[in-house]
C-alpha cells in the first residue's frame, strides 16, 4: 500500500487546544473590530464624465499608403507612419452593424492591427462642431484571451490540488475582495495607509490560512508566525523609512496619484505596500514551517523539542535562500522599464543607488526579507512546542510515567541497533531456501521471511 499524504495531523490535546483558542481568538475579534471601525462610508465617486464611449468592433479591411509630406519634415519626406485606413465592423453602440472608417493607430504603443483583429473603439467628438464625431482604434480587446488564461489557471490548480486547490482558489477570491472592498477604498478615503494595510493584511491571513488549511492547531500556529512577522516588518518599514527619509514619491505613478488626490499619505502608501506585498511570501514559509515540524514528529515521535527545532530549521534554510531572491527578482521585474532608464543615466553609480526610486526597492527588499528570515525560528519555536506540549500531555494522562513510550498507529517497532547488527552478522543455521538441481534457489519458493 502506498503512503497517505492526505492523511490527518495528529490530534492536539485539549489543553493545548484552549491555548491556542485563547491566543487566536482574541486577535481574532480584534482585527474584525478594527475592520468595522476603518470600513470606508464615504469614499470619493469616479468622475467618468470626461471619458469618450467605447464599443466593440472588429477589424475587416486594412488598407496602409504612405505618409503624406509635412511642415516638419524635409521637403519631400513623410510623417512618421504607418499611415491608410482601417476598416472596422462596429458590434454596439448607435452604429451597431455598420462599417467605420478610422486611420491607422500610430505613435508609441499604439497597436498593430489585422484583418479579423476584436478591437475598441472610442468616440471623439469634434470641440468645434459638437455634432460630428469620429471613431479611434484605443487597444485590442483582451476579455476572450484572459478569461480561457484564467479558467486554465483554476482548472491547474483543483486538478494538481483537488479540494485543497479549491480551497486556495476561495481563499484567493477573499484576498482580492479583501483588497478592493476595504483596504483601497479606506486608502483613497483618506484612511491611513499603514494602519489600514496591516488590518487588511490581518484579515486576508486569517481568512485565507483557515480557510485553505483548515482549523487546526497547525494552522493556529501558522496565523502566529505570520502575524507576529508581519508586525515585526511594519516596525523594520518604519524605522528604515525614517532613517532613508523616503517620502513615497520615488515613482511616477505616486506623484501621478499625488495630483488626483492629494490627501492620500504617499509615505505611509509605501509601508502599506511592503506590508501586503510580504504577507504572500511569510504566509508560504510560515505555514511551510510548521507542517515540517508536525510532519518530523510524526514520522520520528521520539525526537525531543530541541531536536525537532533543528531539524526544521534546516528545511527553513534552504526555503529562505531561495525566496530571498524571489523577492528581489520580483521587485526587479515589476520595475525594469525605469531600471533601464537607469542605467543610461550619466550621473555616478553612487547617486543613483541613492537616488529615491531605487532607495525605496532596496527597502523594500531589505525590509521584506528580514520579516521573512524572523518568520522561520518564530513559527519554528511555536511548532516545536506546540507539538512537543502535546506529547507530553498525552503521555502525562496514560498515568504511568515509567510506562514506554507507544508505538504510533501503523509503524514499524523500533529495534535495538546492536541486536539488528547480530542478527544481520550471524551465521545462518542451515539452508533455508531450497535449492535446486542446478544450485539455484527454487523460483516458486514462498519468500515470506519470518521476522
Amino acid at each position: 500500500m502506498g503512503a497517505d499524504h492526505n492523511r490527518p495531523a495528529p490530534s492536539t490535546p485539549p489543553r493545548v487546544r484552549r491555548i491556542l483558542v485563547a491566543t487566536v481568538v482574541p486577535l481574532v475579534v480584534l482585527t474584525v473590530v478594527a475592520a468595522l471601525l476603518l470600513w470606508p462610508r464615504d469614499t470619493p465617486g469616479v468622475d467618468q464624465a470626461t471619458d469618450p464611449p467605447r464599443y466593440h468592433g472588429t477589424v475587416t479591411r486594412v488598407v496602409t499608403e504612405s505618409c503624406p509630406p509635412t511642415p516638419e519634415t524635409p521637403e519631400g519626406g513623410g510623417a512618421e507612419g504607418p499611415c491608410g485606413t482601417v476598416t472596422v465592423k462596429v458590434a454596439d453602440g448607435p452604429d451597431a452593424g455598420q462599417e467605420v472608417q478610422t486611420p491607422v493607430p500610430t505613435g508609441p504603443g499604439a497597436p498593430t492591427v489585422a484583418v479579423g483583429d476584436e478591437i475598441i473603439l472610442v468616440e471623439l467628438t469634434d470641440p468645434a462642431d459638437p455634432t460630428a464625431s469620429s471613431y479611434n482604434i484605443a487597444e485590442h480587446q483582451r476579455g476572450k484571451p484572459l478569461v480561457w488564461l484564467v479558467v486554465l489557471f483554476a482548472a491547474a490548480i483543483v486538478a494538481f490540488g483537488r479540494w485543497r486547490g479549491l480551497a486556495a482558489l476561495a481563499g484567493l477570491a477573499a484576498s482580492f475582495a479583501i483588497l478592493l472592498a476595504f483596504v483601497l477604498p479606506g486608502i483613497s478615503g483618506g484612511g491611513s495607509p499603514l494602519l489600514v494595510a496591516i488590518v487588511g493584511a490581518a484579515l486576508i491571513m486569517f481568512v485565507v490560512l483557515y480557510l485553505t488549511h483548515g482549523v487546526t492547531a497547525q494552522t493556529s500556529v501558522a496565523v502566529l508566525g505570520t502575524l507576529g512577522s508581519l508586525v515585526l516588518t511594519g516596525v523594520l518599514g518604519t524605522l528604515a523609512t525614517a532613517a532613508t527619509h523616503l517620502t513615497g514619491y520615488g515613482s511616477e505613478d505616486a506623484t501621478t496619484l499625488s495630483m488626483f488626490q492629494a490627501d492620500v499619505d504617499l509615505h505611509g502608501l509605501l509601508l502599506a505596500g511592503i506590508i501586503i506585498g510580504s504577507l504572500g511570501v511569510l504566509d508560504d514559509v510560515t505555514v511551510t514551517q510548521a507542517a515540517t515540524v508536525t510532519e518530523l514528529a510524526h514520522a520520528n515521535p521520539g525526537l525531543s523539542r530541541l531536536q525537532l527545532y533543528r531539524a526544521a530549521t534546516r528545511v527553513g534554510r534552504a526555503h529562505i535562500a531561495s525566496t530571498v531572491n524571489t523577492i528581489v527578482l520580483a521587485y526587479a521585474g515589476a520595475s525594469l522599464p525605469l531600471l533601464l532608464l537607469l542605467t543610461a543615466d550619466s550621473r555616478s553609480v553612487t547617486q543613483i543607488l541613492t537616488s529615491e526610486f531605487l532607495a525605496q526597492e532596496i527597502v523594500r527588499s531589505a525590509v521584506a526579507t528580514l520579516g521573512l528570515i524572523a518568520a522561520v525560528p518564530l513559527t519554528t519555536a511555536l511548532a516545536a512546542l506546540v507539538t512537543t506540549a502535546g506529547r507530553a500531555t498525552a503521555r502525562t494522562g496514560d498515568g504511568d510515567s515509567d510506562a514506554p513510550a507507544r508505538t504510533p498507529e501503523g509503524s514499524r517497532p523500533a529495534t535495538d541497533r546492536a541486536e539488528a547488527l547480530r542478527a544481520l552478522t550471524a551465521p545462518r543455521a542451515g539452508n533455508t531456501s531450497p535449492a535446486t538441481s542446478t544450485g539455484w534457489p527454487d523460483p516458486d519458493r514462498s519468500t515470506d521471511a519470518a521476522w
